[in-house]
């Protein structure tokens, strides 16, 4: 019975940071592309790092159309890095994507909050602010 309740309560807890699929494709699609010595398409992106190829696509367009790739079409087409990895920080990636990061704000109105000091205690925005300078301090170089 116990562990029946453990299950229960580890398969409907929420995740405290939650990464989009779209923003984890860009990541693991680009340092992918600089890894490799040779074009991959997006069959290959997609088969390697295990992701639609469907979305894939529509990620992959955005990251070209924003200049951090550049692709080829035929069959000796794919993708090759369009800038240097060392100039690239996983912010820039992340935030072509998912737009600006923001600090969590509670959803109580903070002048309206009834509690002295925030419940949380400042965790979401340490989080928020971490998560931020681990992006902003990583380049694509770093992980290839």
């Amino acid at each position: 019975m116990r562990i029946q309740i453990h299950k229960y309560i580890i398969s409907t807890m929420s995740k405290i940071v939650n990464i989009s699929e779209a923003a984890s494709i860009a990541i693991h699609s680009i340092i992918l592309v600089a890894k490799s010595e040779v074009k991959l398409n997006a069959n290959q992106i997609a088969e390697k790092l295990n992701f639609s190829r469907n979305h894939l696509s529509k990620v992959m367009h955005i990251l070209t159309k924003n200049g951090y790739l550049s692709s080829e079409r035929g069959p000796k087409g794919g993708f090759v890095l369009n800038k240097n990895p060392s100039t690239i920080s996983l912010l820039e990636i992340y935030e072509t994507v998912e737009g600006l990061v923001e600090a969590f704000n509670c959803v109580t109105a903070c002048t309206k909050c009834p509690f002295k000091a925030c419940i949380f205690g400042g965790l979401t925005t340490k989080f928020t602010e971490e998560f931020t300078l681990h992006l902003k301090t990583t380049k694509v170089a770093d992980l290839i």
